[in-house]
């Protein structure tokens, strides 16, 4: 009797466990070390890091006119841009439940605006990217990429993260004006023939020395301090010498911000114009151009779509400490189909495709560890959408040194390859170095996979080689030389 009293009054009870939220469960936010201020600091890192996304997509597609002459409209651009990019980082955070978040791929809006417009409408080139979406959802949900995930060597998971980093930091260096291409002679050189001349570039400078410190002193929030501390800087640096733009009514200004002026806006809110939505042409492009030359797009779109966004997951699960041992994580087919379904809602809103950002990186680095985070970051890309003027406030210089700083981050996964190993040394060194070098993630894991499975198979060591390493390696040795390939299709 007393026992049982004192049990019911806890004297000899167990130590509870500590009572979780459904919210905390749902998104194992202390299963993975994190916490919900931590998602919260991520989710807007991430999303100061990429708002860049919500000008620039616009200015790559509103510049291209398509075959029948069409250009589409800057303001509608801008305003699905918001909206896709919104959906799909919150479907990731819902459904994979990871900090990544998703918007228009560079590489591909800039292959729309600048090749596949010429031959087709801008409907019919949306056509074409929906189709792509649609293969990579069925790759997907079928597992057959996930088989293409195991296939590839842990050695060259390690330099496709390694090369991720420093793609970005080479992302940002451009961004920023710290590094710049040369009239003549080597083709970058730093700033402006080889010194840094430019008040931006100057507070890029120093928000990235400021974000340093403060992540080697250890302090929460380190690179959301650093973007904050380096924007208000700008907005008074400009207030008070008048910089400009860099490329202005009145012609090249060299020394002026290279995207958006930071400042007050003077209008806070905008209706965003949904016109876009729908306007897409499944079929057209086969048509126009052909069933093989419209094939072959498709082929370069997925490619292009498919290990961009494997190599940019690869690198992020890494570093946000969720990657198991083979370099996957959990529910990895729910976040392949997600970002084929943003291929899909790309297309279908005009906004090319969506596809998982390696700016999330920057995010991570602040703490995210779950798809919170990412539903934080998808929130402020809907509102985004209504604030359209207030994305403008932060300058890309600022935000390119969070880029930097990521970059040195990710650079640690450098020591988990073995350089001693030839075998291994070259396809993880052409992996790491092209991807910077020809500004495409998919070109440096193309590199990669075809040298492993040459050098390995012929250095006697085929049974290193999956099998479906040789087929991607034989599909990236196509797209490598789709060039001469759609020229002899076109004659």
């Amino acid at each position: 009797m007393t026992q049982t009293a004192d049990v019911r009054n806890g004297a000899d009870a167990p130590d509870e466990q500590p009572r979780v939220s459904a919210l905390d469960r749902f998104f194992e936010i202390t299963k993975r070390g994190s916490s919900i201020p931590q998602e919260v600091r991520g989710g807007l890192v991430t999303f100061f890091a990429m708002a860049y996304i919500v000008i620039l997509n616009p200015i790559i597609l509103s510049s291209g006119e398509d075959v029948t002459g069409t250009a589409l409209d800057f303001a509608q651009v801008g305003a699905v841009t918001g909206l896709t990019a919104g959906v799909m980082t919150v479907l990731m955070g819902l459904f994979a439940r990871v900090p990544f978040a998703l918007a228009a791929g560079l590489g591909i809006n800039s292959f729309l605006a600048v090749s596949v417009v010429g031959d087709v409408s801008w409907p019919e080139a949306m056509g074409l990217v929906m189709i792509n979406g649609v293969l990579i959802v069925l790759l997907g949900a079928t597992g057959i990429r996930t088989a293409i995930f195991h296939a590839v060597p842990q050695a060259l998971k390690a330099a496709i993260t390694v090369g991720i980093g420093l793609f970005i930091a080479f992302i940002g260096f451009v961004d920023a004006g710290f590094v710049n291409r040369t009239p003549a002679g080597p083709p970058v050189q730093l700033g402006d023939n080889g010194s840094l001349t430019s008040i931006p570039t100057l507070i890029f400078v120093g928000t990235l020395a400021l974000m340093g410190i403060l992540i080697a002193r250890k302090v929460p929030g380190a690179i959301l301090i650093g973007i904050v501390a380096g924007t208000i800087t700008s907005i008074i640096v400009e207030a008070t010498m008048k910089i400009g733009p860099m490329f202005g009514e009145n012609g090249e200004n060299p020394g002026g911000w290279h995207m958006s002026v930071p400042g007050i806006p003077a209008q806070w809110l905008s209706i965003p114009d949904f016109s876009l939505i729908g306007q897409f042409d499944l079929l057209g492009s086969f048509g126009r151009i052909g069933v093989l030359s419209a094939v072959m797009l498709v082929f370069t779109l997925l490619f292009t779509n498919f290990f961009d966004a494997m190599g940019a997951m690869t690198g992020l699960a890494r570093e946000a400490g969720i990657a198991r041992k083979d370099s996957t994580f959990p529910r990895l087919r729910s976040a392949f189909v997600v970002e084929g379904a943003g291929a899909v809602m790309g297309g279908g809103t005009s906004s090319s495709s969506a596809t998982v950002f390696i700016d999330s990186a920057a995010g991570i680095a602040e703490g995210a560890r779950t798809g919170l985070a990412a539903l934080i970051t998808g929130g402020l890309f809907l509102l985004s959408m209504f604030f359209t003027p207030l994305t403008a406030i932060v300058p890309i210089e600022v935000g390119a040194a969070a880029l930097v700083i990521v970059g040195a981050l990710m650079m640690s996964q450098i020591r988990e390859i073995k350089f001693d190993k030839f075998a291994v040394a070259m396809p993880a060194f052409l992996t790491i170095v092209t991807m910077p070098l020809t500004y495409s993630i998919a070109n440096g894991i193309g590199a990669g996979f075809i040298a492993w499975a040459v050098v390995n198979t012929l250095a006697g060591r085929a049974r290193k080689v999956h099998w479906l390493l040789w087929i991607v390696a034989i599909g990236f040795a196509v797209y490598f030389v789709r060039g001469p390939i759609e020229t002899m299709l076109a004659g």
